[in-house]
Order: structure tokens, then C-alpha cells, then sequence
């Protein structure tokens, strides 16, 4: 592995930790010429899935593009780094057991905007007002008296 920081081409890993019940490895590294040291993530690489999007077209599946839509979403929430990776670990657990070679956009919104209802409401009605694309303040506010519904059923109030 390269170091980041000088580019010499060999460095010591000096930890190695299994991560979200052993789907991701982290790696503490220390390089061999400037002495600092990095982290280092591996996970299974996916097979080429391929995401329809709305307007029809086709794009490979990226999880970056999840990771950054719910880190903007949750940005300055009380919402963990560890939260946000657990999160996108589950979406794309679960878009792997699809086994097909395509999935919608809207399923990966869908489970994206599912998870997110649980981890923070502020965070779920950032993402929802992107995703669905809400046009006026009606939508808007039938997303909020859904998640207002939502927490009188849980709190056992009619």
C-alpha cells in the first residue's frame, strides 16, 4: 500500500480490526519512509450492478453516492460516523440479496429514507425533501404529519 502522505510504495500494517461483523477489515498502517501513519478499509468488491434511475437511464452502482447523500442529510445532526456507516452497510446489504443485475433508484431511496426515519427525523425529512423532490410546502408537510403520526403511535396516543 502507498503512503498517502510521501508516496513511498511500502508500508507496516500495524492493526487489524474486523468491522460490522466482518463485512469491512480496518487497517492501521505506519510508512516505511516518513513514519505516519493511515487507516486502510477493504470490503468485498460488488458485481457490476447497475442502478435505473427515474428518467429511465442507467448508471453503475456507486455507494459513495449513498454515503454522501445521508452524511449531507445528517450534517450537523447527533448522528455517528459509526451510525451513518451501519446505515449504508444495511442498503447495500440489502440491495446485494436482490440478485438481479438492476435495481431502481426508488428501492435504494426507499430503504435509504426507511433507516433513516429511525436514526434521526430531521435527517429523514432533509433526504426525503431531495429524493421525492418536493415542489411546494403541501408534500413537505404531509412528510412531516406522517413522522407526527408516526411518534402518537408510538407514544400510544390516538
Amino acid at each position: 500500500m502507498r503512503c498517502p502522505f510521501c508516496h513511498f510504495p511500502e508500508t507496516d500494517v500495524i492493526d487489524t480490526r474486523k468491522l460490522y461483523e466482518g463485512e469491512v477489515i480496518r487497517r492501521r498502517r505506519k510508512c516505511r519512509a516518513c513514519s505516519r501513519r493511515f487507516t486502510t478499509y477493504e470490503r468485498i468488491e460488488s458485481v457490476s450492478l447497475m442502478v435505473v434511475k427515474k428518467d429511465g437511464t442507467r448508471e453503475p452502482y456507486d455507494r459513495e453516492k449513498i454515503a454522501r447523500g445521508v452524511r449531507t442529510a445528517c450534517y450537523r445532526r447527533p448522528v455517528s460516523a459509526d451510525a451513518i456507516e451501519q446505515l449504508v452497510n444495511d442498503v447495500e446489504a440489502m440491495v446485494m440479496a436482490t440478485d438481479e443485475q438492476e435495481i431502481s433508484s426508488q428501492a435504494i431511496g426507499d430503504a435509504v429514507m426507511r433507516r433513516l426515519r429511525d436514526l434521526d427525523e430531521v435527517a429523514y425529512i432533509r433526504f426525503a425533501s431531495v429524493y421525492r423532490a418536493f415542489t411546494d410546502i403541501g408534500k413537505l408537510r404531509e412528510a412531516v404529519d406522517e413522522l407526527l403520526e408516526r411518534e402518537g403511535d408510538r407514544n400510544g396516543r390516538p
